[in-house]
């Protein structure tokens, strides 16, 4: 009897009644915005210019007689370019979809213009208002369209500094293997220096390509937001994974550590694509070097997980090589051809969340193998190895920003 009375006490708690008070506050939040949007608060002001804010995503020459600059507007008020100038002087332009571009909105503004190779313009856009945005062209070169021919050259160069690289460090594998149980602790270590460095270097990135965002945007909080979403997100993920058993496979942890390092590589590949794309080729093959030495440390982290497992076969290796290091030819694709500062940043945020759970994990399974052992977590191999892992990161990272 009392049961019944418990059921029906809960249906009636939990009936329509209480679904309308739970949306009741909606409805009126709705209701308020709706009206400040129709009246602005009750606050006219027709003296008050409207607020402008155009961003360049990028300039394009895809032939020798155009410019196209595409803009998007990441104002609250439409923005309307009535003029265009090439380095000061008016010129002839069209643009796509409109000339009012709004709120949010994006459009490509075609120049027809002579450029001369390997000069610098400046192009101005000038609205009815009499607001001027601009970009600049620092050096003229044809932007590669695409093709065949390059779509295999922009592969080819992502397999040299993502998938080659990662292999040749994998190649170590065998070498580490006979390293007595403080070298492996080393090893684990100093893979914990190198996603450190790997997670910092991929977030400051992401944090610079938000800079260059829209304001409406808020580059930099998303790319925080992200960054911190996705490490929570992973690390519920494993905790459902782990479920039942005591650890995770140290082989499932080489995985993760190789699809955080993908993902930070997808980063050096937008950097690299985008050097090939306008033009900059001494830039973009000095990249390349520099990716190449920075990248071959990478392998050693993927591998440091499953040093005392069983030797997996030879098609994880592979697929560990190609998880690694294949996105810095998606990378390289994706900034060739149709580079994107919001996706960027967000990949690069997504790439770095990934890389601090994987740090969680090796620093988990570091501390389990001290404890097994009866060492100090903080012994000379183990704080030598984080050290040396970033200091190697560091060091070679000079080869790419000297």
């Amino acid at each position: 009897m009392e049961n019944g009375v418990r059921a029906g006490k809960k249906s009636k708690e939990h009936g329509p009644v209480w679904v309308l008070l739970g949306l009741l506050p909606l409805l009126g939040l709705g209701v308020l915005l709706a009206f400040i949007v129709l009246n602005g608060a009750g606050v006219q002001r027709e003296d008050v210019p409207p607020v402008e804010d155009l961003t360049v995503g990028r300039v394009a020459l895809p032939t020798e007689n155009e410019i196209v600059v595409h803009v998007t507007n990441g104002g609250p008020d439409p923005v309307t370019i009535r003029q265009v100038t090439v380095n000061e002087a008016l010129w002839d332009f069209e643009m796509e979809p409109d000339a009012t571009i709004p709120s949010l909105g994006s459009a490509e503004i075609t120049i027809p213009y002579t450029w001369v190779e390997g000069e610098a313009y400046g192009i101005g856009m000038i609205s009815n208002t009499g607001v001027t945005f601009e970009a600049e062209v620092p050096l003229a070169v044809l932007t590669p369209g695409f093709s065949g021919d390059t779509f295999w050259r922009y592969a080819l160069i992502g397999f040299y500094v993502g998938i080659v690289p990662v292999s040749l460090g994998l190649l170590w594998y065998p070498f580490l293997r006979r390293l007595g149980a403080s070298g492996m602790n080393f090893v684990l270590a100093l893979t914990v220096g190198l996603l450190i460095f790997l997670a910092l270097d991929t977030l400051l990135d992401a944090v610079e390509i938000a800079g260059g965002l829209p304001g409406v945007f808020s580059g930099v909080p998303l790319v925080l937001l992200v960054a911190f979403l996705t490490l929570l997100g992973l690390l519920a993920t494993e905790r459902l994974f782990r479920r039942g058993r005591e650890e995770a496979s140290r082989l499932s942890t080489s995985y993760r550590i190789a699809t955080g390092i993908g993902l930070h590589n997808l980063g050096e590949g937008l950097a690299i694509g985008a050097a090939f794309a306008l033009g900059e080729v001494a830039l973009g093959v000095f990249l390349v070097i520099g990716f190449t030495l920075h990248n071959i440390t990478e392998g050693v982290g993927i591998a440091a997980p499953i040093l005392r497992e069983r030797r997996p076969d030879l098609s994880h290796f592979a697929a560990l090589a190609l998880i690694g290091g294949g996105p810095a030819i998606l990378g390289t694709w994706i900034a060739g051809f149709a580079y994107s500062p919001l996706l960027s940043a967000v990949f690069l945020a997504v790439g770095s969340g990934a890389i601090l759970q994987v740090i969680y994990e090796v620093g988990r399974m570091l501390l389990r193998d001290s404890s097994r052992r009866k060492v100090p977590s903080l012994s000379a191999s183990n704080l030598g190895g984080l050290t040396a892992g970033i200091a190697i990161m560091y060091a070679t990272a000079l080869l790419v920003s000297v």
